[in-house]
């Protein structure tokens, strides 16, 4: 398993992947509440949270953390970097 990524690739990871899909990829508890989507945050478990489309990331406004993508499926799965990102990279081939 390669522990080296282009920059390209994290660039692509962290800006480009669509995070709703990826909470529901994750199994990850979260719904759409008036036009927001909230999440349980994998840090602090609370649901005061929102997605910010333009930024692609999640935030949670009680524990004052932003997840993009990458971070976002490390907290969730409890895995390091290189599985985070193997992890994604396997989801994009998989939809390719």
């Amino acid at each position: 398993m390669p522990k080296r990524f282009t920059d390209e690739e994290l660039r692509r990871l962290r800006n480009e992947v669509p995070l709703q899909p990826l909470l529901t990829q994750l199994n990850w508890p979260h719904k759409s509440r008036g036009g927001q989507l909230n999440f349980v945050c994998p840090r602090c478990g609370e649901n005061r949270s929102d997605l910010n489309p333009q930024e692609n990331l999640l935030r949670c406004f009680h524990c004052q953390t932003n997840f993009n993508p990458i971070d976002f499926t490390m907290a969730a799965r409890q895995c390091d970097f290189v599985e985070a990102v193997h992890f994604l990279l396997s989801l994009d081939d998989s939809s390719a």
